[in-house]
């Protein structure tokens, strides 16, 4: 019971009680015997938003209305008593919950779920670095009220900028947390050697941001639980239109749903998404019986990272198209990447899609469009990897920025996912506060551009890029000469 232990049920309660357990087993009914039934694009576009739920509480409105209120009110003492207690279904205040956010996050439970056998829940949050603080917190706790005990995790080094300030600065130099990085992540011993018994959860970003790192999520994961230990896996590129990670063994999904699963950049907004009964030697029943709801209702009422209403609506209507957005825009991505590998200004492209990257064959075996084999157009499984790639540039430091200036369609911005193209230069925007240092642990190299391709025709993307290319080829010709 959550937050309830101490609570006297009296009739009342119980009567609400009850009428509320009714709506629940109804609920997991149709769950169980319809929406578990349908295709990924069904469960993408309807949720667990039904017509009866419209017609009688909506007066049938077709999409999801917006509940623009800060709080809930309820029928008499017991009822609320009940449903602060969490002995009911709730949304008491909008920092807590919402139906708007409900509706999105029932929905994104499904999609994270799709070919899971076992169930799944999913809390969310106001942006990605949310949704990652809310999935790591819970286990950083002291295990012992009477003891300060070291505490330790696992992570790869490939991985977000902002990721890596959370878990250096925040975690380790501020409250003596210790982060051990894994530099090659399909190195399984590299995994298995830094795990003690002061390690709390093991954490990798795949595909990560922005250099193409890749592991194998099965290995890690079994690792992961024979100490007893949480896997946590980073799948913003993928989505779960390409990738799901708890059908391969992983715990915990986090998602900055600002990225792929929205693509229309109408905001931010973030999500974890959990298998319930999940490993930990942490002792709460509770965090480990159904872990987004423990940290939906307790530790994030508290700390405050909400959804907004208005923002979880926005990203559920972007997520309807996700399966068919993802594939035009991995398609898009391979035949830019296949431009760029061949360009005498390319000194190397990162794409996992290019049948000569390292770790191709061990991405092909993860990453795959959801329901190919049902669709009409393919009728076969169908690989397919992401929207985001990296490439470094001949030259240096200042040919790349070069380039990066010369660009006249694709946008000039810290942003990836979008429908629209969009670069960045990773050392001097998104990864430029980890240092020299720490960029070198995450091979981000100074003439390294991170490229997201977007929906644009890709001939018109790769015209864009080859006359930058050009120009700065042409520039750096001028300079040698002049010098």
């Amino acid at each position: 019971m959550l937050g309830g232990e101490d609570v006297q049920i009296t009739p009342g309660m119980q009567r609400h009680i009850d009428r509320n357990n009714a709506y629940l087993a109804k609920r997991d009914k149709y769950i169980r015997e319809v929406v578990k039934k349908w295709k990924f694009d069904t469960i993408a576009v309807h949720g667990l938003y039904s017509v009866e739920d419209a017609i009688e509480d909506y007066q049938g409105a077709i999409i999801e209305p917006i509940f623009m209120s800060a709080s809930q009110a309820y029928r008499d003492s017991d009822e609320m008593a009940a449903a602060l207690a969490y002995l009911i279904p709730t949304w008491c205040y909008s920092r807590i919950a919402n139906p708007s956010t409900y509706y999105y996050e029932w929905t994104l439970a499904l999609l994270e779920g799709y070919g899971y056998d076992g169930e799944t829940g999913c809390c969310s949050t106001s942006s990605g670095m949310a949704a990652i603080m809310t999935a790591v917190q819970p286990f950083l706790v002291h295990r012992f009220h009477n003891k300060l005990e070291p505490r330790n995790f696992l992570a790869t080094a490939q991985c977000y900028g902002g990721t890596f300030q959370q878990f250096n600065v925040r975690l380790m130099e501020e409250r003596d947390i210790e982060c051990r990085w894994i530099k090659d992540p399909t190195d399984i011993d590299a995994w298995a050697s830094q795990i003690d018994e002061n390690t709390r959860f093991l954490y990798g970003e795949l595909p990560s941001n922005p250099g193409q790192g890749f592991f194998d999520i099965e290995a890690v994961a079994d690792l992961a639980h024979s100490h007893d230990l949480p896997l946590i896996c980073d799948a913003t590129v993928a989505s779960p239109a390409l990738m799901r990670p708890l059908c391969h063994g992983a715990d915990i999904v986090v998602q900055s749903a600002t990225k792929s699963l929205t693509t229309s950049g109408f905001g931010v907004a973030g999500a974890l998404t959990a298998r319930k009964d999940l490993v930990s030697t942490i002792d709460n029943e509770d965090l480990k019986r159904d872990f987004a709801l423990y940290v939906k209702y307790l530790p994030n009422r508290d700390y405050g990272p909400n959804l907004h209403p208005m923002q979880a609506i926005m990203t559920l209507n972007d997520m309807r198209t996700l399966r068919s957005k993802m594939d035009l825009l991995s398609r898009n991505t391979m035949k830019v990447a296949e431009f760029l590998s061949a360009h005498p200004q390319i000194e190397s492209v990162q794409y996992l899609g290019l049948p000569n990257h390292p770790l191709h064959e061990l991405a092909s075996r993860y990453m795959w469009l959801v329901d190919a084999e049902c669709d009409e157009q393919y009728g076969q499984p169908v690989n397919r990897y992401g929207h985001l790639m990296s490439f470094c540039v001949n030259g240096g430091a200042q040919a790349t920025r070069d380039f990066f200036d010369g660009l006249q369609r694709i946008w000039r911005a810290t942003d990836l996912g979008r429908i629209k193209s969009v670069a960045t230069i990773p050392a001097i925007s998104t990864h430029q506060q980890q240092g020299e240092e720490g960029r070198e642990l995450a091979a981000i190299p100074p003439n390294m551009v991170r490229l997201c391709v977007g929906g644009e025709h890709p001939d018109d993307t790769i015209a864009d890029l080859d006359q930058a290319l050009h120009a700065a080829s042409a520039r750096t010709a001028v300079a040698v000469g002049s010098g």
